[in-house]
């Protein structure tokens, strides 16, 4: 069996390469390294003592896209590869909207050439419409507030399509909440290019004094410390679950679609202290305005992740912030730093 994984380089996709290899899978990566660094593929060798091949390939160019399968024999596609930040989706709605859009439409035409009938789906929590009730389930009405979170739905809707139209297609749609932490071996981990959108790149990069504080945005929310309230799940936790919904797809369930969380909430604040537990490093913070669009709190209800994938969240937030202390720590510059 032999795995796409599209942006296979970046955070999520370079550890779930390393759990395919390590299940014995054949992994191809393609990635155009517009967010993601070419020495995570030397990092990946270093784990795992295996070289996956790979295509530097932007896949909205659909040639090229088509090249891929055709000089591998691709039995699934996991893909990840498309743009993924809040901020700059609401900036740059078109350009979200083409590369997110027309990469997926490219892939899934090279795969109907190609007769390839498996796909997970990279998609996001965003896509679920604001609400105060807790925990998220699949079946709770969506509606996004950015075009980022819309770009994940509307190719939701149309691999759902897809699969109507071809009843021999599988597509697991896999809802993330907010992976963290790093691979063990501190080779892999988060590595944003500037200044990172998330949480805890945000701490990290504050423990090792490449910013002063940590901004916490409002702490006047009707949560236990006043400050926001997020699923956060391991990134080892999260490559699993891909593995999980490989294995989901064998029972041809057409498409599927599945939270992976861990179903407990944390605050900001408990991120915080959590991490100078585990680091030993003290981060100074500020608590400014909130943003807009952001809300009190936000899980996942995992159930259906346990009763039809056989997944569960194993690794606790305490390993979150230890593995990704122990990355940064060894990676002051990310995979520019020696190893």
């Amino acid at each position: 069996m032999a795995v796409l994984v599209t942006g296979g380089l970046g955070y999520i996709g370079s550890h779930t390469a390393v759990a395919l290899i390590e299940k014995g899978i054949k992994v191809v990566i393609c990635d155009d390294l517009s967010n993601s660094d070419i020495n995570a593929l030397d990092r990946i060798f270093k784990i795992t003592n295996v070289r996956p091949k790979f295509h530097k390939t932007d896949l909205k160019d659909y040639k090229k896209t088509e090249l891929i399968f055709k000089r591998n024999s691709i039995d699934a596609v996991i893909h990840f590869a498309g743009y993924k930040a809040v901020g700059e989706s609401v900036e740059k709605p078109v350009m979200y909207y083409e590369n997110n859009l027309l990469s997926t439409l490219n892939l899934l035409k090279a795969m109907k050439k190609f007769n390839v009938k498996n796909f997970v789906f990279s998609s996001s929590a965003t896509v679920y419409k604001v609400s105060d009730i807790m925990p998220l389930k699949e079946n709770f009405p969506l509606a996004q507030t950015n075009p980022y979170g819309r770009s994940k739905y509307f190719i939701e809707e149309i691999l759902h399509d897809v699969c109507i139209s071809d009843k021999n297609m599988n597509v697991a749609a896999l809802r993330y909440f907010n992976p963290i932490g790093a691979h063990k071996s501190g080779l892999l981990g988060e590595n944003p290019n500037g200044i990172p959108n998330n949480l805890m790149p945000f701490i990290t990069k504050v423990a090792i004094g490449k910013f002063d504080k940590l901004k916490v945005f409002g702490n006047d929310y009707p949560t236990k410390d006043g400050t926001g309230v997020r699923d956060y799940i391991h990134v080892l936790d999260l490559a699993k679950g891909h593995i999980c919904a490989l294995e989901k797809l064998k029972e041809k369930p057409g498409f599927f679609v599945c939270n992976l969380g861990t179903g407990k909430g944390y605050s900001v604040l408990e991120i915080v202290k959590e991490f100078e537990k585990q680091s030993g490093v003290e981060i100074p913070y500020e608590i400014t305005k909130r943003r807009p669009g952001d809300i009190a709190e936000c899980y996942a209800d995992c159930e259906k992740a346990e009763k039809e994938l056989g997944f569960k969240a194993e690794y606790s937030l305490a390993d979150m912030c230890r593995d990704s202390w122990n990355f940064q720590k060894n990676n002051p510059e990310g995979y520019k730093s020696v190893q």
